[in-house]
């Protein structure tokens, strides 16, 4: 395992402001997206939030799921986005990893290379570990779920490693969005600095995960 380098620091930050940036604007600039967000607003906590979010997640699962993430943030706040969100990719992963197993390793081997070939072998060794790594490299979302579901990991190994190797830019990429929508309608100097504080969430989360990774080794070497 490499580690996270500089570089990748700064395309993760530049990608994160680019879609707080287009959702801010989405949901500001545009009159029939504000109206979407007023009505959005006005049935945040109704009980049918959350299973329409998880269904939109399910169904858009061809749309980069980090644009999912900016859109559920900027739309259900701080405290509930990062929430319907996380609950959004959980189930759409586990989606995806139902075809992948229904499919079978015979249908999708030879799919990635050999790569993928060893990092399908060190699931074996280490599932949990291994779909978190995999959770730091920006690879498409679906085709992935549908890989690991192929393999011989877990499928409560799979979940683990969604949920901890998720959780950082979920939370940081939704609450950065909301709060830059915020800021957007209504400029002042404190909303600037939460919305950079939500940002720091993920980098400070992958910097000491990092840290982590390098010093108690890892069985995952393929990544």
């Amino acid at each position: 395992m490499s580690g996270f380098h500089p570089r990748l620091y700064i395309a993760v930050l530049v990608v994160l402001v680019a879609l707080g940036a287009l959702t801010a604007y989405a949901f500001s600039a545009d009159s029939r997206s504000r109206e979407v967000a007023v009505w959005v607003a006005a049935h945040r906590h109704a009980w049918y939030a959350l299973p329409f979010v998880v269904l939109a997640f399910v169904a858009l699962c061809a749309v980069p799921v980090m644009l999912l993430v900016s859109l559920t943030g900027a739309a259900f706040g701080p405290v509930l986005g990062p929430l319907y969100a996380m609950a959004g990719c959980l189930v759409s992963a586990s989606t995806a990893f139902a075809i992948g197993r229904w499919m079978g390793r015979g249908r999708v081997h030879g799919w990635g290379g050999a790569r993928v070939a060893a990092v399908m072998r060190s699931l074996r060794k280490n599932g949990t570990l291994t779909v978190f790594l995999i959770r730091k490299v920006p690879l498409p979302f679906v085709l992935v779920n549908v890989l690991l579901g192929a393999s011989a990991v877990r499928y409560r190994e799979f979940l683990a490693g969604t949920a901890l190797g998720m959780m950082a830019m979920v939370v940081g990429l939704a609450g950065f969005s909301y709060q830059l929508v915020e800021t957007w309608r209504h400029p002042t100097s404190e909303g600037i600095l939460r919305a950079l504080g939500f940002l720091a969430i993920p980098l400070t989360l992958a910097w000491l995960i990092d840290r982590w990774l390098r010093a108690s080794g890892g069985d995952a070497q393929a990544l």
